[in-house]
């Protein structure tokens, strides 16, 4: 019997995790039509795929199977509040593009028709998938706008402290970036074979917000921002079996993921003891409440400045009773909902907002938007 060598081994195994499971290709062709009674064929189409799961180790969606399962990806996502618009995702097939830079040109095309000068569209734009013959391409930022981390001398860190080994990473590979707090890195694109390329994110496709308060002129002066599109693009779209590794997504924001998160937390912006002093907020003791406070003002700013700006973007409170009314809406049709209670609720004012007073199915179904393993 012949020995395997350990990459000879690793190569197998990959190919083994490439090939398609039959059975959830199965559960998969069996939840299209039942959900879409009018497509017709059941049979048949059972019989093509188990066929070419035989002979190829995989088989190929329709654009009616992968609209739906894309779709119904984004339906199952268990940390997602803003599911309530699942059925009106617009779903991108470039599943022919096999290079490199045609995988950059449509991650930045993505972003064009996604920002929609500011009217937002949740989009997702489907790539070549993995085979068991080849992988398919992949995105390493974990979002298309990411801005760069520089680290600078004394272990601080100028923009955003989250990219610094991305910004490592795209500085190694040649780009030479200005130092300054929100500048958008480029994309880092694998390719089924071959080295990773650059590719750098052309300013019409990056919709940024200047940040003001409503009251508090001084807020400008900050020379805070953030861009319009939040836009995944590390996670694999599984749907039946089969694996796209490259399939960037996005909603809208809620403007707590960027007021709360984003330019509050501690090991990103950092900006709540920043808007404290401003405030003139006694920030001695934390019995002052000044963390809250300059909480809901950095919030107020954000909302404020999207509307200002004409930019789609949704409050926690609102956005919490669509989610239940989302729920609502599965209950009837007989589906199960599944939510983390960690992620759904708001992480400002949770108790304050209706999800926080419920518990949620954690079972995880698919199709899924998934981590790569």
């Amino acid at each position: 019997m012949t020995t395997l060598r350990p990459f000879d081994a690793l190569a197998v195994q990959r190919v083994i995790e490439r090939t398609t499971d039959l059975r959830e290709a199965e559960r998969f062709i069996r939840l299209f039509h039942t959900e879409n009674p009018k497509a017709g064929g059941l049979a048949a189409r059972l019989r093509d795929v188990t066929r070419d799961v035989a002979r190829h180790g995989t088989y190929t969606h329709t654009y009616e199977e992968l609209e739906f399962g894309a779709r119904v990806a984004w339906r199952n996502s268990n940390r997602c509040i803003g599911r309530l618009y699942w059925h009106s995702l617009k779903v991108r097939d470039r599943r022919q593009v096999t290079t490199a830079e045609g995988v950059a040109l449509e991650c930045v095309a993505h972003l064009r028709e996604a920002t929609g000068n500011g009217k937002i569209r949740p989009t997702v734009t489907v790539l070549p998938p993995d085979t068991p013959a080849l992988p398919g391409p992949r995105v390493l930022n974990d979002q298309l706008i990411r801005y760069a981390g520089h680290r600078v001398p004394g272990g601080g860190v100028v923009g955003d402290p989250r990219n610094v080994r991305l910004t490592e990473l795209a500085e190694s590979m040649g780009w030479r970036g200005r130092g300054e707090r929100f500048e958008v890195l480029p994309l880092v694109i694998q390719p089924s074979l071959g080295e990773p390329i650059l590719c750098n994110v052309p300013g019409d496709a990056v919709l940024e917000v200047p940040l003001v308060h409503p009251e508090y002129a001084w807020f400008a002066e900050l020379g805070l921002r953030w861009h319009a599109v939040p836009a995944i693009s590390d996670m694999c779209l599984e749907i039946g079996g089969i694996c796209y590794p490259c399939a960037p997504f996005n909603g809208w924001y809620m403007g707590t993921e960027i007021g709360a998160r984003n330019l509050a937390d501690g090991d990103r912006y950092d900006q709540l003891k920043v808007v404290a002093d401003r405030l003139g907020l006694d920030t001695s003791t934390e019995r002052s409440l000044w963390r809250d406070h300059a909480l809901v003002e950095l919030n107020v700013a954000v909302l404020h400045s999207f509307e200002r700006a004409g930019v789609t973007m949704t409050d926690h409170h609102t956005e919490s009773r669509r989610f239940l009314t989302h729920l609502s809406k599965e209950e009837k049709a007989g589906r199960v909902c599944p939510a983390d209670w960690s992620w759904i609720v708001p992480p400002l004012s949770g108790s304050a907002t209706p999800v926080f007073h419920r518990y949620y199915d954690t079972r995880v179904l698919t199709p899924a938007f998934v981590h790569h393993r």
